[in-house]
């Protein structure tokens, strides 16, 4: 079967959407938009800098003061925001294809997970938000306390280029719902859906000023958005590096509230008692290669009980060759491309380190596909590693893997724990004492058990350590874009 539309059937518009309009850049600069795929330009994107900023959130400023958006009652926006996921549906296949062209993900995934997630998300938090009650505290008769919540005021919001329409979703989605304006910058890498789904929302019937998208680079737009004294709450998914620099522009500047979610580096222990071998290798193999290994919680690090290790490996093996990368664009392809030469250079950096330092390779390790002239790398496979290898410590983002084996229960929890991230972690045992006793001992904001990756919107998503601050996802969200007001009401009773 072959996608849905024609990469021939796609133009794109790179201009940014402030204030409900499509507007160039006020420098007039552009960027070249280049797909990895086989290396084509897509468009010409504006590269917008501190001007650019400061017209997005005086837009954004004007919509929350008149109340265009946030003076709705929650069941009026609830009503746009599901008409704004409809419309995502609708264009699913034409976003899909965008996204794949893009970034490079296999195009079958951009449009049963990316484009499903994106709209299930704006959908979810729709219909959530006039669905939370404010409380009354349990003061004496003399008073009455309301605690309310109030949106925060203007968002910021920068997103990465692994998924940009969902890591997008799981902000703007909670944001917006809220009653929120929102400046939206994403990735550079991948600039295209997130303008695209300000069109979206425009046509839904989102206000013009609320939800603008500015492109460009981090330092030159990302940087001023959130170091903008405008700018009342800075919502941020990235590196670790780079997450470290919006705490310390958020203080900086006006104090705004900085939500990061950060790097991972996440571990996977599968015990000789897995209760589904051949499910633990297939999860393993599938949920670092997914999405070419361009995830945050993708388990690279592998801790499998001696006993049981060769014929695991032995199992795994057996597996790489279908995630051959190929062309995205194919429906049949599980594989697809690397980002962009940059972030293909880094990991093929991170392979040779691998190699330098003496891990065994047992699968991969070369680029692919180099007649295309794309960015592509085959599924690579080490063992024999140690804690000390900068591919067991560092996050690679790639399809790349670490295998370690273990003998030890409390020796395997205290090498998952020896990292700065603390994203996922998975365990595989058919005793629940153990599941539960090492999935407490587990440093991670979320622990897969028997399973690794299945969730859904109703639980939160977010790390310990260095993996970031706040939670995306779930009810708890909503405390990222909303301030709890007090109102202590004195009551002269007569009776």
């Amino acid at each position: 079967m072959n996608a849905p539309i024609s990469a021939t059937d796609l133009t794109f518009d790179g201009r940014s959407v402030i204030n409900g309009k499509r507007v160039a850049s006020a420098s007039g600069e552009i960027f070249a938009c280049i797909s990895p795929v086989d290396g084509r330009q897509l468009a010409e994107v504006a590269r917008c800098g501190a001007a650019d900023i400061d017209a997005a959130v005086a837009a954004a400023r004007a919509a929350f003061e008149d109340r265009r958006w946030s003076g709705l009652s929650p069941a009026q926006r609830k009503r746009v925001m599901i008409k704004f996921a409809d419309l995502v549906q609708k264009n699913g296949d034409r976003l899909a294809l965008t996204e794949t062209l893009d970034m490079g993900k296999p195009v079958k995934y951009a449009r049963s997970v990316d484009v499903n997630s994106a709209a299930n998300c704006l959908r979810w938090y729709g219909e959530a938000v006039d669905k939370i009650y404010d409380e009354i505290a349990p003061t004496p008769r003399t008073a009455l306390a309301l605690i309310t919540r109030e949106p925060v005021g203007v968002v910021g919001v920068i997103v990465p280029w692994n998924y940009p329409m969902i890591m997008a979703s799981w902000k703007i989605a909670p944001a917006l719902a809220a009653g929120n304006s929102v400046v939206l910058k994403p990735s550079e890498k991948s600039p295209l859906t997130a303008l695209m789904l300000a069109d979206l929302a425009l046509e839904a019937g989102i206000p013009a000023g609320v939800f603008n998208v500015v492109t460009g680079f981090g330092a030159e737009t990302g940087a001023p958005l959130a170091l903008h004294m405008d700018v009342d709450c800075i919502a941020f998914t990235g590196s670790t590096r780079v997450g470290k620099e919006i705490h310390v522009m958020a203080g900086q500047s006006n104090l705004k509230r900085a939500w990061t979610e950060l790097g991972g580096k996440s571990p996977n222990i599968v015990f000789a008692d897995c209760p589904d071998l051949d499910k633990a290798v297939e999860s393993a193999v599938g949920s670092i290669f997914f999405n070419q290994g361009e995830s945050c919680n993708a388990p690279s690090r592998l801790y499998v009980e001696e006993r049981i290790k060769d014929e695991f490996l032995a199992r795994a093996l057996k597996l790489v060759p279908a995630y051959a990368p190929a062309d995205p664009t194919r429906a049949d392809t599980i594989m697809g491309a690397i980002v962009d030469k940059v972030q293909m250079q880094a990991v093929l950096g991170y392979i040779a380190s691998g190699k330098a330092e003496g891990a065994k390779l047992l699968a991969g390790g070369e680029q692919a596909l180099v007649e295309t002239g794309g960015c592509y790398i085959q599924p690579t496979i080490f063992d024999g590693v140690r804690a000390d290898m900068k591919i067991v410590r560092e996050e690679i983002f790639g399809p790349v893997l670490a295998v370690q084996g273990f003998t030890d229960v409390a020796d395997v929890v205290r090498q998952a724990n020896a990292s700065v991230y603390g994203l996922q972690a998975g365990v595989w045992t058919a005793d629940i004492n153990k599941a539960h006793g090492v999935a407490r001992a587990l440093r991670a904001g979320t622990v897969h058990v028997n399973q690794y990756d299945e969730d859904d919107i109703t639980v939160p998503f977010g790390g310990f350590k260095q993996s970031g601050v706040g939670r995306d996802k779930s009810l708890h969200a909503f405390d990222k874009y909303t301030e709890t007001k007090t109102t202590w009401i004195r009551i002269d009773s007569p009776v």
